[in-house]
């Protein structure tokens, strides 16, 4: 068979009887459909799962650190699960004779590591404003705590006195000793209830691997800055300084300190 012949295999050129050789026509070829690219997003979620959970493991990692020290673990425990203080709020206490009472809230209890953030709380819900009474019955607690306290009573306007008072109102004495007494200093205006007490010592710093003498004379900076903000004498610092056991002020010395600003007997 002739490499001319028509019956030739379609793929081989064919020679018109007139002219040049002509190809075949080209037959259509199939293509496999395109699919989108799913390997690269893949990738960029699969990354970004991975950075999240670096992420959330750094977070979880620190989160433990932290609360593996015992006092991240006190704090926890005293300001959600159980708080070292009591509140309650009372409708009316009268401070003075013949004058209207005042709403107050009534604090007692020892002062730990959460104390400032738990009376926050405590105020807000209360709803006190400039001039109601915040009343104090505490052997004290944490210094800190305290000073912190003290700030918020004086940023609200509030007035401090120690006692403790029943639902009608009535206040009977109490005491506040140590850090209360910081607490008590914060009031702009500081009511002595006459058989209340009021009772200082010397701060003492107890914190692991720190220089004691370095730590006392910063604490005592703090404290002598503090005091002298809130209008008290330096006299009561230095009623501290003298003794570990706890010095009772009677209302005259407190007076002569500007500690007690206005003497009062209980009604």
């Amino acid at each position: 068979m002739s490499a001319d012949d028509p019956q030739d295999d379609a793929s081989h050129f064919r020679r018109s009887p007139t002219g040049p050789s002509v190809a075949p026509p080209r037959q259509p070829i199939d293509r496999p459909v395109a699919r989108p690219l799913r390997a690269a997003g893949n990738l960029r979620r699969l990354g970004s799962v991975l950075i999240l959970i670096l992420l959330l493991s750094g977070v979880g990692v620190r989160a433990y650190r932290d609360l593996s020290r015992p006092e991240a673990w006190a704090y926890w425990k005293d300001q959600y699960y159980s708080p070292s203080l009591t509140s309650s709020l009372i409708a009316q206490v009268s401070l003075k004779p013949n004058i209207d009472g005042r709403p107050a809230l009534a604090i007692s209890g020892r002062i730990g590591p959460a104390a400032a953030s738990w009376f926050r709380d405590r105020l807000d819900e209360a709803h006190l404003a400039a001039g109601d009474v915040i009343l104090l019955s505490s052997p004290g607690g944490d210094l800190n705590q305290a000073i912190i306290m003290g700030e918020v009573i004086r940023s609200r306007g509030l007035v401090t006195a120690v006692g403790v008072a029943d639902a009608s109102g009535r206040i009977k004495p109490s005491y506040c000793a140590s850090a209360c007494v910081f607490v008590y200093a914060g009031g702009k205006t500081r009511y002595g209830l006459d058989g209340s007490a009021l009772g200082v010592h010397r701060f003492v710093t107890s914190t692991p691997g720190r220089d004691p003498v370095a730590d006392t004379q910063r604490t005592a900076g703090m404290v002598l800055s503090y005091v002298t903000r809130m209008g008290v004498s330096s006299a009561t610092v230095e009623a501290m300084s003298e003794t570990r056991d706890v010095r009772w002020l009677g209302t005259k010395e407190a007076s002569a300190m500007n500690l007690i600003t206005d003497p009062l007997r209980a009604p």
